[in-house]
């Protein structure tokens, strides 16, 4: 394939797994590595198609950064693959607890499926939580669909709110539709609230106004953005590659670096 059909093939795929998207995104910028001015015209490309997904940043802002951009996608690739937020997760998670979750979050699926003991509670706001019942059954795992109107109740008697984030920026994250009000009932009924983050989730403050800008125009009122602003006061843990943290310290440990390239 012409390594500019395959940047297009992997701009198109908005509805791929995010971290499925980067790994082809590092397939496809390794192509241009020999060409500075098409690599950096490449990662433009991508993280206007894909600009809530974290490690994409993460991943053009390293290759751009690199002094041999070709290495560099693939020890991104590598570092990707091996992240241990979701072993560390795992451990991390209560026995036999009654785990609150949002939508189809693709990599919580893993970590629910491991452990075998928990009670999960699919909150359905777009109509993919029946699927992620079945998912999670099939995998022997106990979960019950709760409609969007049984939310507040749901939540408020589970003894752990637990949300996947695509991107975390200074104040908020970017997280599922139905995540904030999910994490609001939490706050307020003493559940604590737990972020799932990973490698590249935290993009630097230098680079947040640009994602912000990318996610939708001025028009664009916030409720169609297809995703939620969660303030991240209502976060209790992130958990990491090093297992659970504060918030301040999940945001002083950030791995993309600020590249002026990205800011345009």
């Amino acid at each position: 394939m012409h390594p500019i059909e395959r940047l297009r093939f992997v701009a198109r795929a908005t509805g791929a797994p995010p971290d499925e998207v980067v790994r082809e995104a590092a397939a496809s910028l390794a192509l241009f590595a020999d060409d500075p001015v098409s690599l950096v015209t490449a990662c433009r490309r991508l993280i206007d198609r894909h600009p809530a997904n974290g490690p994409i940043w993460w991943l053009c802002a390293r290759t751009l950064l690199a002094a041999d951009p070709a290495d560099e996608v693939w020890r991104c690739h590598s570092e990707l693959s091996s992240d241990p937020t979701i072993d560390e997760l795992t451990h991390a998670l209560p026995a036999d607890a009654s785990v609150a979750v949002v939508g189809w979050p693709e990599r919580l699926g893993e970590v629910l499926a491991r452990r075998g003991d928990l009670q999960v509670r699919v909150i359905d706001v777009d109509g993919d939580g029946p699927g992620f019942v079945r998912m999670l059954e099939r995998l022997d795992v106990e979960a019950v669909d709760i409609a969007v109107a049984g939310l507040a109740a749901g939540v408020a008697t589970a003894d752990l709110m637990l949300l996947d984030s695509s991107a975390i920026g200074p104040e908020v994250a970017l997280v599922e539709p139905g995540s904030w009000a999910a994490a609001s009932v939490a706050r307020t009924s003493g559940v604590p609230v737990w972020l799932v983050a990973g490698r590249g989730r935290v993009v630097p403050k230098g680079l947040w106004p640009a994602l912000s800008r990318r996610l939708g125009g001025a028009a664009t009122p916030p409720w169609d953005l297809g995703r939620d602003l969660l303030p991240l006061g209502l976060v209790d843990r992130v958990a990491g590659s090093r297992g659970l943290v504060d918030v301040g310290e999940a945001l002083a440990t950030v791995d993309t670096p600020d590249v002026a390239e990205l800011r345009r």
